[in-house]
């Protein structure tokens, strides 16, 4: 329930401020498959990228939490492109060869 979307919302957080660079530098969004969406579709490299994903359980709750950092600058398009099921929220820092960045 809501306590384990904040533990992902925390999760994020760490990240983003162990990664640094800041909530701008950082793309977030929800899939039904976050590797993919990851790794394909916006070229994340899996081994030198900073990147990350968690089942917030619902879409509902992938929908609040990615809210939650897109108020505080991330970038993201706001749950489009979702289906029912997108209940992974992922997170990306964005570098010169990740796609969405310049969205």
């Amino acid at each position: 329930g809501k306590r384990h979307s904040m533990n992902v919302e925390k999760e994020i957080d760490n990240r983003i401020h162990k990664s640094g660079g800041g909530y701008p530098a950082w793309y977030v969004g929800i899939t039904t498959n976050p590797r993919k969406k990851l790794f394909e579709g916006h070229n994340v490299s899996e081994r030198a990228g900073a990147w990350l994903y968690r089942d917030a359980g619902s879409e509902s709750m992938a929908k609040d939490v990615e809210a939650i950092f897109l108020k505080r600058g991330c970038k993201g398009t706001n749950g489009l492109g979702s289906g029912d099921s997108s209940h992974y929220i992922y997170a990306y820092k964005m570098t010169r060869t990740t796609r969405g960045s310049q969205s």
